[in-house]
């Protein structure tokens, strides 16, 4: 999901480029996999927790409303205590307030109260965003400056990794068996009925306290773990150079907010829907644990596609590219919405494929021939992720009023966007491109 490592430009670390840092690399890399995994089960509780308290489909997205929202309210704070602690401190916080909020599903569960569970996913969003402040810079400079794009593909590809494994985790320990039949259920009273699906809320508490344990150990591993220091005095200076008025006076990289914007808010909206779509009798008819197989094929299709992209936007146009693969969404879009059966199942399925380039295709045109003020259009980037919280409801509020098939009409206006981004928004002037010579290196993104 989404991240962003800036590069090192011009700063002196610690840090011998002809020393071997596997040990560090593989610590640091585990923390990929921790939030793509756990970024992505809110996809498997999505359905679970709408169908425990009863919600519509606005109430549901509330989920990924306070997950993302979280990007746009600690990334500003997450920065100050990296800046401050250092990256090896700021991931151990972030690994211990991830963990606080994974073990906070437990009095949630207990309660049964909806609010108490989006309570524990903002403070566990809130560790996730200090974890991607401090983990992508750190791999970006830990060895040689030429391999960071390597470094970078590879946790990358375990993020990737973490956002497929995570629906069958989800499938197999939250949509447990033990559910009654139709005819059984029908023959409860509202209340039993009510009762029996809160007492549903309990099959969360194994997984999360399983991942805040897990969380916290990784957290006293980095603690006791000999991990290079990072000086970043100069690295201060350069930023300072810069301003957001002053990146804010590029077009591409305005327009490129608000790309990153429908991007992410179109990806999430999808991925959260994706199981009750697929719950549909004239869709699949799938049960929702059946339906998280075809969230693990949806997530894997960014991974597979991310290998490709890596091969392939070395020899062609990223900027087309990006406009290519947003077109090729809109049309699988609009299969999901007109067709019917295993046509438009396998449509939202595929479109994964075709996400895998955007994010750091999208960042990368954005940031073009900033110059000094790179840093401050990352940063306006990063907080843009707040889509995958806006978005998702909204389309929430759609499928309570026109029904979930038509909503995804919403996704289709995002990736149009994109699509006018590709060949035509992310243009760059001339006069820009001439002083890129005097900006330092793109940053390097993963999401």
């Amino acid at each position: 999901m989404a991240g962003i490592s800036h590069s090192s430009g011009n700063s002196k670390f610690q840090i011998d480029p002809d020393k071997n840092y596997t040990t560090p690399l593989i610590i640091v890399t585990a923390l990929f996999f921790m939030w793509g995994f756990i970024t992505c089960l809110n996809d498997i509780l999505i359905p679970h927790l709408k169908e425990v308290f009863h919600l519509d489909y606005a109430q549901a997205m509330l989920i990924q409303s306070t997950f993302f929202g979280a990007y746009f309210i600690m990334s500003l704070p997450a920065g100050t205590i990296v800046s401050k602690l250092g990256y090896k401190n700021g991931i151990i916080i972030g690994l211990i307030t991830a963990g606080i909020g994974c073990f906070l599903f437990l009095p949630a569960a207990e309660t049964k109260i909806y609010g108490y569970f989006l309570g524990a996913l903002f403070i566990l969003a809130s560790g996730i965003t200090l974890l991607q402040v401090a983990a992508n810079p750190y791999v970006s400079i830990l060895g040689k400056p030429e391999t960071s794009s390597s470094r970078l593909n590879l946790t990358q590809a375990f993020n990737s990794l973490g956002t497929t494994l995570a629906p069958q985790f989800g499938a197999w320990l939250i949509f447990t068996g033990g559910t009654l039949g139709a005819a059984s259920l029908s023959e409860l009273s509202p209340g039993q009925l009510m009762e029996y699906n809160l007492n549903k809320a309990d099959a969360v508490k194994d997984p999360y306290v399983g991942l805040a344990i897990t969380l916290l150990l990784l957290a006293l591993l980095i603690k006791f773990a000999k991990l290079p220091s990072i000086d970043k005095s100069t690295e201060t200076v350069e930023i300072k150079a810069g301003s957001y008025f002053g990146a804010l006076k590029y077009k591409h990289l305005v327009l490129g907010v608000l790309c990153i914007f429908m991007y992410v808010g179109g990806e999430v909206s999808i991925g959260s829907f994706i199981i009750s779509f697929l719950k549909q009798p004239h869709i699949a008819g799938l049960t929702e644990k059946e339906a998280a197989n075809y969230v693990s094929i949806f997530w894997g299709g960014a991974m597979v596609g991310r290998f490709v992209g890596a091969a392939v936007l070395s020899k062609i146009n990223p900027a087309k590219a990006l406009g290519f693969c947003a077109t090729v969404v809109v049309l699988l879009l609009l299969a999901v919405i007109n067709m019917d059966g295993h046509i438009a199942m396998w449509a939202i399925v595929s479109i994964g494929l075709f996400n895998s380039i955007m994010f750091p295709t999208i960042f990368t045109l954005a940031i073009k021939g900033l110059g000094i003020n790179t840093s401050h259009g990352s940063a306006l980037l990063v907080m843009a992720i707040v889509g995958g919280a806006v978005v998702p409801f909204a389309q929430g509020k759609l499928a309570d009023l026109i029904g979930i098939q038509m909503a995804f009409f919403l996704p289709v206006i995002c990736y149009a966007y994109i699509v006018f981004y590709g060949f035509v928004g992310s243009r760059v002037k001339a006069d820009i491109i001439s002083v890129s010579e005097q900006e330092p290196v793109p940053s390097k993104v993963s999401h």
